[in-house]
């Protein structure tokens, strides 16, 4: 993961909304109606996250077992149950659960250690969870790309509530699924009524964001681990994956800096005492 220590604002991080068994499986308590173009759509999308390291946000449509009545026509997403559950590819390697408690107290710096956040809905807002809500309003972030679970309902509100906020938010259409195509087009039309940017997986697919961002890490020259740069100041620079290995570091580790030839301008060898006055 690239660390954002230096208080620069993430160029977009994604929302991944409910891409759980129940919603995206034929043999799912409540499956979509789009399922069948869904699945290779949503594996396009974190195939494309994973490779530009963009950090995620992810949603658990979780309902207790009292809370479910009987009367709806498919309970779904029973916790501890097999359909709760997310896709597994949806879940990455480095992800980390925020239990809902009675606290409303949440870190904001999670992506320093995990590339996957997940929270728990327990409606169809993902904003009425308060952790949640105050980590999507406070996270910098220039973009918010959403995805998932249903377009007319929680991603239809979950967009609506981050633009309210002040965010740009972008909808990638074929990656949603959808239940009723009436009520998802009347949402289409009402996101771009709002100012919300509707794009699709080919088109995501085709941006590609900064080096900085993809392969890079932030140092500060000047710091015990890098030395200082010229005159004493700090000098930031970035030392990419690539940069790395051509160095034979493989292993992540910063190669030193290199201290000036002798017969380099302004490092004091011979040619700087010919030159001298």
């Amino acid at each position: 993961m690239v660390r954002r220590d230096n208080g620069w604002p993430w160029e977009c991080v994604l929302l991944d909304l409910n891409t759980q068994r129940d919603f995206c499986l034929a043999e799912g308590a409540s499956p979509v109606a789009n399922r069948d173009q869904l699945l290779p759509a949503l594996r396009r999308v974190i195939a494309w996250t994973k490779r530009n390291q963009v950090p995620v946000i992810s949603s658990l449509n979780s309902h207790r077992p009292f809370e479910v009545d009987g009367k709806g026509p498919h309970p779904c997403c029973i916790e501890g149950s097999w359909g709760q559950k997310k896709l597994p590819f949806t879940v990455f390697p480095q992800h980390y659960r925020v239990d809902v408690d009675n606290t409303l107290a949440v870190p904001t710096d999670l992506f320093r250690m995990y590339q996957q956040i997940v929270f728990r809905e327990r409606g169809e807002d993902l904003l009425t969870n308060p952790k949640a809500e105050r980590f999507l309003t406070q996270l910098p972030a220039r973009e918010t790309i959403v995805f998932g679970n249903g377009l007319e309902n929680s991603v239809k509100v979950a967009a609506l509530g981050l633009r309210a906020r002040d965010k740009r938010v972008t909808v990638i259409l074929d990656a949603c699924g959808y239940w009723n195509r009436e009520e998802a087009d009347f949402a289409v039309r009402l996101l771009a009524a709002k100012g919300i940017d509707l794009v699709t997986v080919d088109e995501l697919r085709r941006r590609k964001l900064s080096r900085c961002h993809r392969y890079g890490l932030h140092l500060d020259v000047g710091s015990p681990r890098t030395g200082a740069g010229r005159n004493g100041s700090r000098v930031r620079v970035l030392v990419t994956v690539r940069s790395l290995r051509r160095n034979g570091k493989g292993n992540g580790t910063v190669p030193p800096p290199r201290q000036p030839s002798r017969a380099e301008p302004g490092s004091g060898g011979p040619e700087c005492r010919r030159n001298a006055p």
